[in-house]
């Protein structure tokens, strides 16, 4: 089926309860383990149904947010959600107070019950009209941003499209368009900071009558971390500091004397190379042909499924006026089908996209075959999947790239390795925010501005009309809408060069250790997982000054190359 041709139908609050209510009565009626096995089972049948109807709508609403149908259907969700919660909550609740829940550890995997404590510790009836709240402003950043036009020589265009010309070979195209960003964020910033003061106020009341000090433990909670906590984090953003910067940094100045400049600005940031940029020599349709030809010779399994996936036509990657500006990956459960929304705006990005968020997709085909539908897996062992993927495509990227394809290869390892501190300012931020949630708009840039000193000194924004401020967080989409998520990606991104090393040594070898990796997930740990793999774990005492080490080596090996 393909997934325009998905039936959508609203899945009401009423509808779910009634459902959910026999549920619950017969896990509190059960007689064994087995009967409480048989009651999750049902439930899972049903939240998949919900799950299902809750994606096609985002999906066709980030498709068109001008789409007067899905815009109200996302208002209703916004609504329903907290209410599907307090069900679902009532169910977790039911399980875990059962009797024969010891019992049940041994037919279900022990680590779904955790989950299920953590999932408790984010909920209560009496949040139910703050979480609907903080859905709506959500919504209304996301409908905000898919709207936003930024004018660039004379030309309307959505932020996705301008945000490529950060990528061209002219410095003063580049300039123009941080400039073209920064002046109409400005135009805007008063709903910026209204709506992100929002979503901190309401945030924080949230954390309050849950009883936290802030919202920082819940947000951990609300990520489903049973693997890692905020200590370990702490450290990890510690060992960036310590070990990944001064690599970066020594990088950044090796790249700022080849390229000529006195000083890296922000619009030279994505730039690391001499000469024309490596952008894909092939147009779209060329680019999925070649994507096809690809995973068919990586692995005829993996090929099968990218024919799948276009056979559904379950990517949609054209930018448009009123699109979703970022990308992601999502599922439609009941149809155990993957989709792909994407943004082309003719950078290496593109490949990028076909690449990462592939990874996602064929991740979850193995899921949707292997893995426990509840079982709590954390948002860095899915972006593992997508990151990793990216380097195992390295060997091919000849045919997207042609004579630049070392080019692209250098270039896609330095972003990598200079992500890690730029997500871990993120992260950091908003450590800083919801510790500190009474900081005012400006105190807020403030903090933001010596983060980048303190993770990216090799970085200016001088001159550059408003994001000197300190607001180039404000277009990071994940602050508004998914806190404490960045994190994950520099997490994943370090496990990712770890993928990478293994493929310089032993593709075929490295391919399958991923594979491995992809149908263990939902089933094991995150340190079973990368230890299964032969990789050490990003929060092990020295392993980011290897990742460091690592990558600077392969930066270097295939800098000889161009």
């Amino acid at each position: 089926m393909k997934v325009s041709e998905m039936p959508y139908k609203r899945i009401t609050v009423e509808e779910f309860k009634e459902q959910a209510e026999m549920i619950i009565k017969k896990i509190r009626s059960a007689k064994s383990a087995e009967d409480l096995k048989n009651a999750r089972n049902d439930f899972n049948k049903i939240s998949e149904e919900i799950e299902t109807a809750c994606s096609l709508a985002n999906c066709r609403f980030t498709l068109n947010t001008r789409d007067e149908f899905y815009n109200a259907e996302m208002d209703y969700y916004d609504n329903a959600m907290p209410l599907f919660s307090e069900i679902e909550n009532d169910y977790k609740k039911a399980i875990l107070d059962s009797p024969y829940r010891t019992e049940a550890e041994k037919l279900i995997n022990p680590r779904v019950f955790k989950g299920f404590e953590m999932s408790l510790k984010t909920f209560s009836p009496e949040v139910i009209e703050d979480l609907q709240q903080e859905n709506a402003l959500v919504t209304k950043y996301s409908k905000f941003m898919g709207e936003l036009a930024f004018e660039f020589e004379g030309e309307k265009m959505p932020l996705s499209v301008l945000r490529g010309k950060l990528e061209d070979d002219s410095r003063d195209v580049r300039k123009k368009a941080a400039e073209a960003i920064g002046k109409t964020m400005e135009e805007n910033a008063d709903t910026f900071d209204e709506i992100f003061d929002g979503l901190v106020k309401i945030r924080t009341q949230i954390a309050r009558k849950l009883g936290y000090k802030n919202f920082v433990e819940l947000g951990y909670y609300r990520m489903g971390r049973v693997d890692y906590d905020e200590k370990m984090v702490a450290a990890f953003r510690k060992s960036v500091e310590t070990d990944i910067v001064p690599a970066v940094a020594e990088l950044k100045e090796r790249i700022r004397n080849r390229l000529g400049l006195d000083k890296i600005m922000y619009y030279d940031d994505a730039v690391s190379v001499t000469g024309e940029m490596p952008r894909p020599v092939i147009g779209t349709k060329e680019i999925f042909d070649n994507a096809l030809k690809m995973y068919n010779d990586m692995k005829p399994e993996i090929g099968d499924f990218m024919q799948r996936m276009l056979d559904a036509e379950a990517f949609d990657v054209e930018a448009r006026d009123g699109k979703f500006g970022g990308g992601y990956c999502t599922t439609f459960a009941k149809y155990k089908q993957p989709f792909i929304l994407a943004n082309f705006n003719g950078t290496s990005g593109d490949i990028d996209v076909i690449t990462h968020e592939f990874g996602h997709a064929l991740a979850a085909d193995y899921m949707f075959k292997f893995a426990e539908p509840d079982y709590p897996t954390g948002m860095e062992t899915h972006e593992c999947h997508s990151m990793s993927m990216e380097f195992l495509c390295h060997k091919y990227m000849d045919g997207f790239f042609g004579d630049k394809s070392d080019k692209y290869r250098y270039k896609h390892i330095v972003d990598a390795l200079s992500f890690i501190p730029y997500g871990t300012i993120v992260d950091e931020f908003q450590h800083i925010v919801y510790e500190n949630p009474d900081l005012t708009p400006d105190e807020r840039k403030s903090e933001y501005l010596k983060l980048e000193k303190k993770y990216r000194p090799y970085l200016s924004f001088e001159g550059i009309p408003y994001l000197e401020l300190g607001t180039r967080w404000q277009y990071q989409m994940h602050i508004y809408e998914s806190p404490f998520y960045y994190i994950d990606y520099c997490i994943a991104q370090c496990v990712a060069l770890g993928f990478l090393g293994l493929s310089r040594d032993n593709f075929e070898d490295a391919l399958e250790k991923y594979v491995d990796f992809l149908k263990k997930t939902g089933g094991i740990s995150l340190g079973e997982l990368i230890e299964g793999a032969g990789l050490k774990s990003p929060f092990v005492e020295n392993a980011l000054k290897e990742t460091a080490e690592n990558a600077l080596k392969a930066i270097t090996e295939t800098e000889n190359k161009i």
